[in-house]
């Protein structure tokens, strides 16, 4: 799993690398399936569920599971979300960032806080992430840093385990719900991925015509941020680092 992890964070880090305004998302996808596929693994995501590409690339108000298309170009200004996992000897890494094309220091500050607060937010809910804590203490820890800076947390589509199968049990929710509890217990040796998706308006989705994109209702940008996470007794260790 830690081949796994590292081959995953190395295409996701690499994507990020190339994203230039005029690139399409099909472009970042190939150097995804290269990347992968060198190191002698295979993307997770090709024919998962029928899913037809080797990462999800998502824009703007896209919040996850975007199709990587020729004729989608990126722009000046965009942010992109790329989900990434890789296979390799039967074990799964998963990860996912959102990076913004263009120069840094012309970002909007709103986007730059929406961005950054996505990526805070994983590491909040991970500091819960140690054996004998609840995988609510991490959805607790995560939408409250979300909500305290204005943003809100997709409900819909939540973390999970990982191992032989992509996503395995138990689910990872990213908030809680009040007078529900805080489930399952954490235990050492537990790989989950941690995967907060935020967006900038309200927190309701919708999925697109294609069965697959997920928007947000109301247009608002949405910012990703995930790793795979091995549960120690004392703390976590993120697998998701690239060489």
């Amino acid at each position: 799993m830690r081949r796994a992890a590292k081959i995953a964070a190395g295409a996701l880090k690499t994507a990020g690398e190339i994203i230039v305004p005029g690139v399409s998302t099909k472009k970042l996808d190939s150097h995804i399936k290269k990347y992968i596929t060198s190191r002698g693994a295979a993307p997770s995501f090709f024919g998962y569920n029928n899913f037809p590409a080797n990462a999800c690339i998502s824009v703007n108000d896209e919040v996850i599971h975007g199709i990587p298309r020729e004729d989608r170009i990126i722009k000046e200004g965009d942010i992109v979300k790329i989900d990434v996992g890789a296979k390799f000897n039967g074990y799964h890494g998963d990860c996912a960032n959102t990076f913004y094309c263009g120069d840094p220091e012309n970002m909007d500050p709103e986007i730059k806080k929406l961005i950054e607060t996505a990526k805070r937010s994983f590491f909040e809910g991970i500091k819960m992430a140690s054996a004998g804590n609840r995988i609510g203490d991490i959805g607790e820890a995560v939408q409250k840093c979300v909500e305290s800076n204005g943003f809100s947390i997709v409900r819909e589509y939540i973390g999970h385990a990982v191992g032989r199968k992509l996503h395995e049990k138990p689910d990872i929710p990213h908030y809680v719900e009040p007078g529900k509890g805080k489930g399952t217990r954490l235990g050492a040796n537990m790989v989950i991925a941690v995967e907060p998706m935020v967006n900038a308006g309200g927190k309701e989705v919708k999925v697109h015509d294609d069965k697959w994109t997920v928007k947000t209702v109301d247009g608002s940008l949405s910012a990703h941020y995930e790793n795979t996470v091995l549960i120690k007794k004392n703390g976590c260790e993120i697998l998701t680092v690239a060489e």
